[in-house]
């Protein structure tokens, strides 16, 4: 049997997600076409984006659909930036901070070596918060952009977003957030937050992989990534694609609505299996707060000393458990993880991680069976290491 432990790297997808796009998809018609069936398809896209806005605490116009999270924040971080440096050149510091998602950092530190932004990344404390001292004395009025993600994606830390979004207001600088692993856990309110954009993907709260969206306020300077139909406030050039627009809408509905039973149930699986991990595996360290108002429920991040990322990864999947590291993992080579470093882990302790997410289909069997197999994976991956 196997036990799925990786939902922060994508959900399982809901029955309800899955109905909306089977349905969708058996209308024909590209949403921009004048005729019934065009008219038709653009019905189905402008519902779901009317049930995405109400969702997030948002306007149906802010809803800029995506192919994701990715497309979602490279549109924020070029977009914004272009948009704001193009108004004045004068406004060329970018600001965001060290265990951003690649989706963030990699576009920013593009915009950095191409010499169009003076980039700074902000330092995390050991718990992975990131300083708004830091913040506040690297802003000012030459900053174009601050971004800065609501909760991790590897240790889970939720990030004072409230409080950034304060200190940048008072140098008009506009904040973006990439929201992807909140959603689905946190009160997250778009109109309330004060944010000018923000992130947002199905495949994390059990939709389709392949469809996101950024809200980003109507007055947002965002210049386009692509050119080409004009189609979304000219932003966003692209067919829009019903089936996914109306699928991601039945899933956020679904997850906002269930948020604070499932994060309450997740909280208790999390407790087992961190008391578990505790007696199991004496060496493993969790990282990330302690205070469950400052993380989200269903992260687990243990640095296992001696026991490198991948081999521990490939033991557990013999043994049934699908999890992930918090390392980056390129051509097959587990690296050490970004976000592990900048909380102060050694290099070697970075490379030594493991993520293990739950979410709405987990259950005490795969929190038992987790603690089951991994002391002898992390006694295994030691010996081999």
């Amino acid at each position: 049997m196997t036990h799925y432990l990786d939902h922060a790297a994508t959900t399982p997808l809901r029955e309800a997600s899955r109905e909306a796009w089977v349905d969708a998809a058996a209308a024909v018609g590209n949403p921009s076409s004048l005729h019934g069936a065009g008219r038709a398809a653009r019905a189905i896209v402008e519902d779901a984006r009317e049930r995405i806005a109400a969702a997030l605490g948002a306007d149906a116009a802010e809803v800029i659909l995506t192919s994701g999270g990715t497309e979602a924040d490279n549109l924020a971080v070029k977009g914004l930036q272009w948009g704001r440096s193009g108004a004045d050149p004068a406004l060329r510091g970018l600001v965001t901070s060290a265990i951003e998602h690649h989706a963030v950092l990699d576009p920013a530190r593009w915009l950095a070596a191409r010499g169009e932004v003076d980039l700074v990344e902000l330092p995390v404390d050991a718990e992975g918060a990131v300083s708004l001292d830091a913040l506040a004395d690297a802003v000012d009025a030459r900053t174009s952009l601050v971004s800065l993600m609501w909760a991790n994606n590897e240790v889970g830390t939720v990030q004072p977003v409230p409080e950034a979004v304060a200190i940048a207001a008072a140098q008009g600088v506009p904040v973006h957030a990439d929201a992807v692993q909140a959603v689905a856990y946190l009160d997250v309110d778009f109109r309330a937050s004060g944010l000018t954009a923000m992130s947002v993907t199905a495949h994390k709260l059990g939709g389709p992989v392949g469809v996101g969206a950024l809200v980003a306020r109507r007055d947002a300077p965002l210049e386009p990534l692509a050119h080409g139909g004009g189609q979304q406030r000219s932003v966003r050039s692209g067919t829009l694609d019903a089936p996914g627009a109306a699928a991601f809408a039945a899933a956020l509905e679904a997850a906002v609505a269930e948020r604070r039973t499932e994060r309450a149930r997740l909280e208790d699986l999390r407790a087992r299996l961190v008391g578990g991990v505790a007696a199991a595996v004496p060496a493993a360290t969790v990282s990330g707060p302690d205070d469950a108002s400052r993380r989200l429920p269903g992260i687990v991040h243990l640095v296992l000393p001696g026991a490198r990322a991948e081999s521990v990864l490939f033991l557990l999947d013999a043994a049934g458990i699908e999890a992930s590291s918090g390392s980056a993992c390129s051509a097959g080579v587990v690296q050490s993880s970004h976000v592990a470093l900048a909380m102060g882990w050694s290099a070697g302790d970075a490379a030594c991680t493991l993520r293990l997410s739950l979410g709405r289909t987990s259950t005490v069997a795969d929190v038992d069976a987790v603690l089951g197999a991994l002391p002898d994976a992390v006694r295994r991956a030691r010996a081999a290491g």
